[in-house]
């Protein structure tokens, strides 16, 4: 594999975390509040809101949302986003590949502290300024 090669393999690789990321955070959002609209849903996950119809259009095409027509306050129609049986099922399964995750890239950032922190020790300050002490 060229350097092209793998760098678009890496750059694939990020942006499905993102999008895993962003279904995790639509999903959140929508058990917290299934009435919400989509531009409020985009709001709150930080995402574009034809990002958000797209995520939810998959969401329901895989049957992991249902979308229930109701009357809002001001008479306008709206819909109310569900998670399925199966949806809380899913949501559960990337919450915990997420989780683990996370606790292995914490893991990775604690040895490059360590690392840091001793390249650190083994440099003589040249100065207080530098240091931000005031020994």
């Amino acid at each position: 594999m060229d350097s092209i090669d793998a760098t678009n393999a890496i750059d694939a690789q990020r942006n499905d975390r993102h999008e895993s990321e962003d279904v995790l955070r639509v999903l959140q959002a929508l058990k917290k509040n299934p009435e919400m609209t989509q531009r409020d849903l985009a709001r709150m996950v930080g995402i574009s809101l034809g990002k958000a119809n797209f995520i939810l259009k998959a969401l329901i095409q895989k049957g992991l949302v249902k979308t229930h027509n109701f009357k809002n306050s001001s008479n306008k129609k709206a819909y109310l986003y569900v998670l399925t049986p199966w949806g809380i099922e899913e949501k559960a399964r990337i919450t915990y590949r997420f989780l683990k995750r996370k606790m292995q890239e914490y893991e990775q950032l604690e040895e490059q502290i360590r690392v840091l922190r001793r390249e650190v020790g083994e440099i003589e300050p040249v100065s207080k300024t530098e240091t931000g002490s005031n020994r």
